[in-house]
């Protein structure tokens, strides 16, 4: 696991300015130095979610979202836009996050189990629910909320797995779906829950009915993979649109004036949030970004309580598909120099004798390999959800399960696949404003693909994305192209799991090809 280096020694080395280092040529391209400023200063921004008996099963969506070893790790670490590079002996962990990334997958792998468990544990907790008695949550409103809440875990393993478990009722074994079968569940579920959910402003932490449609629209536009056909049914691409209209239409949501209103830790019931992870630092907690991301000399750069783990970079390549003038590349990475509250350059005593740097920290986007000696300093971190000054290692960002931004997006997509390119324009330059940069003129594939990665960064869609855009297999940076490789759309269903019920009267299988 991740090796933790004492902070005295960190504090000790940030008391001694190095003479012998010309800081100026630290400096590289367009970096600037990290000297944080405090506009949140040590208030928690928060909100209570309503007390209407549902939270049990609500508040499992913070497990897996913003921290590592489950959905969020499956999600980025197995794309082009995030990795865990091997530091020596930290961050090896087994090679399981090295083969993540090289999309070596096998029931072994890290994170799995994690995502498994916690869809599964959300799923549990909505079953309970709709099997009580309670008149608090026995409302037609409140079970729909539960069916919305069941359906979007089952949309996770649906996504990432494919053939699960269809469990409605507690302590009922059934036997394991296809894949299309799990597809039309969470399709009727989302649908047969409209009709009851609120067609105002959702409460704080819960759902109103577009954010159904908001699923709706992600669905219909991944409806080709879902359900293993050659091309794109124009239908399923008509649905995509209608659903996202019907949010879009709604009048309940706007695109905020800045991309970083967004995802700062002030974020609640910001005017994008559809449907959110409602993460707090006293009342919800696991949001580890910060601590996930940052070298360990960079708690005194935001003089966090405790040491982060020095784990998650993006890649160069996917930090150079930003346009220097982008707005949302200085909002989405940390790079440069780095520097304490006081303005003292932070440095690390056990620095690569190779790195040019030294020891200041200096965060390049560029990383020398993959393992067995990734840089301890390469690589841009990721900085998307900002972090508040002397913050602990639960945050207060609350995680956009689902927002305005990407219903465009979606909505944007389904035109230009069915072949409405004029239109598809108009809906995704919504978005450019404010980016700081000038409206797109034409569109691609490729130019959308593109467009989503930048502007849903670290949202944990870009997996679902490069699969429905044929990049999936791709060669990238420390991977090769695995295009004979069909069978990992999915993800092999966890070994624990197999295991778990291989003697029962519904045993799990193995996705094919492992």
């Amino acid at each position: 696991m991740k090796k933790i280096w004492k902070l005295v020694s960190i504090v000790t080395v940030t008391l001694t300015v190095v003479a012998c280092t010309d800081l100026n040529e630290e400096l590289k391209g367009d970096f600037t130095t990290t000297f944080p400023t405090n506009p949140f200063g040590t208030i928690n921004v928060n909100k209570p979610t309503p007390n209407d008996g549902l939270g049990g099963a609500f508040n499992r969506v913070l497990n897996g979202t913003a921290n590592h070893g489950s959905y969020f790790s499956v999600q980025e670490v197995s794309s082009d836009e995030a990795v865990i590079t091997q530091k020596g002996g930290d961050w090896f962990d087994g090679g399981i996050w090295l083969r993540m990334h090289r999309h070596e997958f096998d029931p072994q792998i890290g994170g799995l189990n994690g995502a498994w468990g916690d869809s599964y544990g959300g799923i549990t907790q909505c079953n309970q629910l709709l099997a009580s008695t309670d008149p608090q949550v026995s409302t037609p409103v409140a079970k729909a909320q539960l069916r919305f809440l069941r359906a979007y875990f089952y949309w996770r393993l649906l996504d990432v797995f494919g053939r699960v478990k269809i469990t409605t009722q507690p302590l009922v074994d059934v036997p394991q779906a296809t894949r299309v079968q799990v597809y039309n569940f969470v399709e009727s579920e989302l649908l047969a829950a409209i009709p009851d959910l609120s067609a105002g402003k959702q409460d704080y932490g819960r759902v109103n009915k577009f954010g159904a449609y908001a699923l709706l629209s992600r669905l219909y536009l991944n409806a080709k993979v879902y359900k293993g056909l050659a091309n794109h049914d124009p239908a399923d691409l008509d649905a995509a649109i209608a659903a996202a209209d019907a949010v879009i239409n709604s009048g309940l949501y706007s695109l905020d004036a800045e991309y970083k209103d967004v995802f700062d830790p002030d974020n609640v019931e910001a005017a994008e949030h559809i449907f959110v992870a409602p993460f707090d630092e006293n009342t919800g907690g696991g949001n580890n970004f910060p601590y996930m991301t940052l070298h360990y000399p960079s708690q005194l750069t935001y003089d966090l309580r405790d040491q982060p783990w020095n784990g998650y970079s993006t890649l160069e390549e996917f930090y150079n598909s930003y346009d220097a003038a982008d707005k949302r590349r200085t909002q989405n990475f940390i790079v440069g120099p780095q520097l304490d509250l006081q303005g003292t350059p932070i440095l690390d005593l056990a620095f690569d004798p190779d790195d040019e740097d030294g020891a200041p920290i200096n965060y390049t986007p560029e990383i020398n390999e993959l393992a067995p000696s990734g840089s301890r300093q390469a690589g841009a971190r990721l900085g998307k959800f900002n972090f508040k000054i002397g913050q602990i290692p639960d945050g207060d960002n609350d995680f956009p399960l689902l927002r305005l931004g990407e219903v465009l997006l979606n909505k944007a997509e389904a035109q230009f696949r069915k072949g409405d390119a004029s239109s598809a324009l108009s809906t995704i330059n919504l978005l450019r404003p404010r980016t700081g940069l000038a409206n797109l003129g034409s569109l691609t594939e490729g130019v959308i693909l593109a467009e989503r990665g930048r502007e849903l960064f670290q949202e944990a869609l870009r997996r679902t994305d490069l699969i429905r855009f044929d990049a999936w297999d791709d060669a990238w940076w420390e991977k090769p192209n695995t295009a004979a490789k069909t069978h990992q759309i999915l993800m092999p269903i966890p070994i624990e799991q197999i295991n778990a019920t291989a003697g029962t009267a519904n045993p799990l299988t193995q996705n094919p090809g492992y």
